[in-house]
């Protein structure tokens, strides 16, 4: 018996009718459930009898290949599994619109998987019944999930919505892995600190003289002035990561318009502090002398990763210019000390990095199988085969035992960087993905010696008490999607016109005041009856 759906998100209106009719078959819906139950199998591989097909709505990643089905990590896995998956691919770029149309129209598949679904569309789809409660089929289907959110009952707090239900599975990081929490740090290139014969950068003030002495320096000795100081997409990684020097993001990357006042311990809305004003009058400065990327606002990962591959970048965040640009002469700073003595490194996401990775939709016939396909990656062993693949093909041990890929893939032969090189095998470059990461069988970016280092000088000063999500009921969701996004869009946009000089620091208080006036004080109201729950979970 082969039980197959229909790979196209457009063929939903087909789905529907076949479902309602009992897909053709004369069964009924909870004939349909037994046939299910019955080709599944309680454990072990393959997870059913016979083969079944599932379709997914799946973030893609630039550094990702066009084509899942075709990559290592998933031809084994449907063999092992018994479970084909077809893999429909939303670039990130457009995932958030995409995603939004699909779920309000009814346009979706099976699952989705790496696209990122909100805690408050988890919410409102949930409650809709889109989104099928996961809590019993968690205990029963899924022991290696149900293991780790017994080790880490942070993941079960963060994961319960506010009508008891569980409707996700997510990216979780292992906490001891700094690396992996961090993402992204902030880079320098080692050669021309060197050439410049200048110590680390370890202030805002020295970062500063290191970006003017890259931008007036042919460091990169080609008689052209096209050494780029600092280059991104986008500013949110810079103001991210000089704000903690200013003592602001303290209970890290998850909440990035709240944290609480030291001292005291009440919330706080940090874009409207006085500290906030003089983070972006910093950035601002960096900006107006220059020493940002002209093309900085509309830069993607693409653009970005050849010009590190050119050799013209001074300073960068991105997870490894080792990796996406090939390029092993950069380091990572630590904690930038600010002008008043501030010395907090707040670039640490939340261990439960993505809440809505994997969630299963009411069109899936198949939630038992689904649930025990997703759960085998939070297993060591799913683990291994996820990020190493098989050993003698993609990687292999060393004397001591420890996993390293094969040298195609570190030294490509064809000029390849590695993560082009993966890109091959696996689907986990760009992230977004569920599942658990740890340094054991984890060898991407972030657990290069490079990237290592760079967390061992930011570890004395990173944020150590980590809000997970904060999930909101209902009304609360609705306000925040309207009324919250509305403020943080306009957060958004003046902090990239202030940056770029459209918009005067003289209106900073009319800035202020728009804020009020949207609604500032309800959205703390919302957001301090939110953090009241979490408190007490």
């Amino acid at each position: 018996m082969l039980i197959k759906k229909w790979g196209s998100l457009t063929l939903s209106i087909v789905i529907t009718a076949g479902l309602m009719a009992g897909c053709g078959s004369g069964e009924t819906p909870s004939e349909q459930g037994q046939d299910s139950q019955a080709n599944l199998n309680a454990t072990g591989m393959p997870v059913v009898k016979e083969p079944i097909e599932l379709d997914f709505f799946t973030g893609k990643s630039t550094t990702n290949g066009s084509k899942f089905e075709e990559t290592l990590i998933w031809k084994t896995y449907s063999e092992m599994s018994n479970v084909k998956v077809n893999f429909n691919l939303v670039p990130f770029e457009t995932l958030t619109e995409k995603r939004n149309l699909a779920l309000a129209g009814g346009d979706y598949p099976d699952v989705f998987y790496s696209a990122r679904v909100t805690s408050d569309e988890l919410t409102r789809y949930g409650a809709q019944g889109v989104f099928l409660p996961l809590n019993d089929l968690i205990d029963q289907y899924a022991p290696n999930f149900k293991r780790l959110m017994e080790q880490y009952p942070d993941i079960r707090k963060g994961l319960t919505m506010p009508d008891g239900n569980i409707y996700s599975m997510p990216s979780f990081y292992d906490p001891a892995l700094l690396s992996m929490l961090i993402g992204a740090p902030l880079w320098i290139n080692e050669d021309w600190l060197k050439q410049l014969n200048m110590e680390e950068p370890d202030t805002t003030e020295s970062f500063y003289e290191y970006l003017k002495a890259v931008k007036t320096t042919d460091l990169n000795g080609n008689g052209k002035n096209d050494e780029i100081p600092f280059s991104a997409t986008g500013i949110t990684g810079i103001i991210d990561h000089v704000k903690g020097a200013w003592g602001l993001g303290n209970r890290g990357l998850g909440h990035k318009l709240v944290d609480l006042e030291p001292g005291t311990g009440e919330l706080r809305f940090t874009k409207t502090l006085p500290q906030y004003k003089e983070v972006l009058q910093y950035v601002n400065k960096l900006h107006q002398e220059g020493l940002l990327d002209p093309e900085i606002f509309t830069l993607d990962g693409g653009a970005l990763n050849a010009k590190g591959q050119a050799g013209t970048l001074g300073a960068t965040t991105v997870p490894n210019p080792e990796t996406v640009m090939g390029q092993k002469n950069f380091i990572g700073l630590g904690a930038l000390e600010g002008p008043d003595g501030e010395q907090l490194y707040s670039h640490v996401k939340v261990p439960m990095v993505h809440v809505g990775a994997f969630a299963i939709t009411d069109k899936n016939e198949n939630p038992e199988a689904t649930i025990r396909w997703m759960d085998h990656f939070y297993s060591d062993e799913g683990a291994l085969l996820y990020f190493m693949g098989k050993e003698g093909e993609t990687y292999e041990k060393d004397a001591e035992g420890n996993l390293q890929y094969k040298q195609d893939i570190t030294s490509n032969p064809d000029g390849l960087t590695q993560d082009q090189a993966l890109a091959k095998y696996f689907t986990w470059l760009g992230g977004s993905y569920p599942g658990l990461v740890k340094e054991d069988y984890f060898k991407g970016s972030e657990t290069l010696p490079s990237s290592l280092q760079a967390a061992d000088k930011a570890k004395d000063h990173a944020v150590e008490d980590i809000w997970y999500n904060f999930n909101f009921t209902q009304e609360e969701s609705e306000f925040m999607s309207s009324v919250g996004k509305d403020i943080q869009d306009y957060v958004t946009e003046m902090e990239a016109k202030f940056v770029n000089g459209s918009a005067s620091f003289d209106q900073w208080d009319e800035y202020v005041n728009t804020l009020n006036k949207m609604g500032l004080e309800e959205y703390m109201k919302v957001y301090q009856a939110a953090y009241d729950r979490y408190k007490t979970e």
